[in-house]
């Protein structure tokens, strides 16, 4: 029994010691740790910059889904019409690629030296190679600079972690909300740019000719909206409050600066008492969040071959499957989508996940998900404003059930580790999700590709694979949302 006592005797301990609390003056963690326990209000400023910088990241990585198909067929790197889904999937993942490989090191950064540096680089980055992607003159060109593009998004990670530490527990649902919902609109509004600003010399000749820089870079227009836009923020950063602390507590009520975080004295005492390992490779150990993130990576291996599919399906020829749509309607479709997220996210998702808990609304979300997808191939047989209809609401639902699983397990994460670890756990996490995605949009691609050549099938003929295919992943990563694969934690760090 002595064994066990320890920890509930050093619990008692930090329940007595934190009716004492000291703040540093000159440390910023500190400040914002006062804030919360002295105001019990929303953190409405806070959950402002958490909004804009996740709606900075997002926008470029969905801009180009639309236009995608036109681009490599302007390229003329495709021999045959069938082959354009194939390379257009390449050039998706090349984002995915990119953050795979920096991920885990942008998180450490941030854990090392703050989210305010890792958020300011990673912005600005957006301004230089969204820049670069939209003049591009080759597809290898272009492929790089989306490559690049990701290497330096290291905004993800550590924002998850500031999402919980900004807030107080009460708020963490809203404040994870406000993340997830920018980035789901920014899924949203990007392709809606993407859809309307693309080749603008031959949509709006008028008032862009076809000497003019958008006309010999159709593509430009697009991502020159995105840059000017991620490089105000960029110069909001600046005033991003840092929630990472750079000192500690001696036993006298003095500090001292640290290199690192240590989110609270007690709570370290209690968590090496439990034998938990302050190392990076602990979180490897850490099987609660592990199970949280391999489940959140089969949801997203399953959104971004959604995405990808959905703008090649929608632009392609009913010839070979598709719906004809222009990338009007496309960037219609998806911008619909995001006066639902919005009022879903931010006054209905919070109040079910207090009433239910975030598995519950994962676990709803994944089965209408499977219903819905289910009738996309029988699109097809619709035509003009009720084809447009019909896409307008699937997207917008699909969009939303989306973002309210992954919201869920945004939360379950951070709450798995403290906070001088979460940088690199949310780190780890983007890890292994960027991997994932950017096996979705080239598998998506090539899935593609290969079912418009089997239209004539008898069984599961065309996109009735395709969506098939989709709906056996997210039935994987809905069993997956169960005991004994999914652990909870047995602390919570708040």
């Amino acid at each position: 029994m002595e064994e066990y006592q320890e920890p509930l005797l050093l619990t008692r301990e930090v329940s007595e010691k934190k009716k004492k609390t000291y703040y540093d003056e000159n440390c910023e963690g500190c400040q914002v740790q006062r804030r919360k326990a002295e105001n019990p209000d929303v953190p409405w400023r806070h959950f402002f910059f958490i909004w804009v910088i996740t709606l900075t990241a997002a926008l470029p990585i969905s801009s180009i889904f639309p236009f995608l198909y036109y681009m490599v067929r302007d390229f003329n790197i495709a021999k045959r019409e069938e082959d354009i889904s194939f390379y257009a999937g390449f050039e998706g993942s090349a984002f995915m690629i990119g953050r795979t490989l920096t991920a885990v090191l942008w998180g450490m950064v941030a854990d090392r030296y703050g989210r305010k540096p890792v958020m300011i680089l990673s912005t600005f980055s957006v301004v230089i190679f969204n820049t670069m992607f939209g003049l591009s003159t080759s597809y290898w060109m272009a492929l790089l600079a989306r490559l690049l593009l990701g290497a330096f998004c290291g905004t993800l990670g550590p924002m998850r972690a500031y999402a919980t530490e900004v807030s107080r527990r009460e708020h963490q649902s809203l404040g994870v909300a406000m993340m997830t919902s920018s980035w789901g609109i920014g899924l949203v509004i990007g392709p809606a740019l993407g859809g309307y600003l693309a080749q603008p010399a031959d949509k709006f000749p008028s008032v862009f000719s076809q000497e003019s820089i958008f006309g010999r870079f159709p593509y430009f227009l697009v991502n020159l909206v995105i840059s000017i836009f991620a490089f105000g923020v960029f110069i909001l950063c600046f005033w991003l409050p840092e929630t990472l602390h750079t000192c500690t507590i001696n036993a006298d009520g003095t500090t001292k600066d640290l290199s690192h975080d240590i989110e609270d004295v007690d709570t370290q005492k209690l968590q090496n008492a439990e034998g938990t390992s302050n190392s990076w490779l602990s979180l490897l150990r850490n099987w609660p969040l592990m199970s949280t993130i391999i489940v959140y990576c089969m949801f997203q291996l399953h959104d971004m071959a959604y995405i990808e599919i959905f703008s090649l399906w929608t632009v392609s020829p009913r010839t070979v499957g598709g719906l004809s749509l222009s990338t009007e309607d496309v960037g219609q479709a998806l911008a619909v989508a995001g006066v639902g997220l919005l009022i879903c996210q931010l006054l209905l998702y919070p109040f079910l996940e207090r009433k239910f808990g975030p598995i519950t609304v994962s676990r709803v979300g994944a089965v209408i998900s499977i219903v819905l997808l289910s009738s996309y191939p029988f699109f097809a047989k619709l035509k003009g404003t009720s084809l447009s209809l019909v896409v307008d609401l699937a997207s917008a639902l699909k969009n939303v059930l989306s973002v309210s699983i992954t919201t869920g397990l945004f939360l379950l994460q951070n709450r798995s580790v403290s906070q001088h670890q979460r940088g690199a756990a949310n780190g780890l996490s983007l890890c292994i999700m960027s991997f994932c995605k950017a096996l979705g949009p080239a598998a998506a691609g090539s899935l593609l590709s290969w079912a418009q050549t089997r239209q004539m099938a008898s069984f599961l003929p065309g996109t009735h694979m395709v969506f098939f295919i989709l709906n056996v992943v997210e039935f994987l990563g809905l069993l997956m949302t169960f005991k004994p694969f999914l652990a909870s934690p047995a602390h919570e760090y708040f």
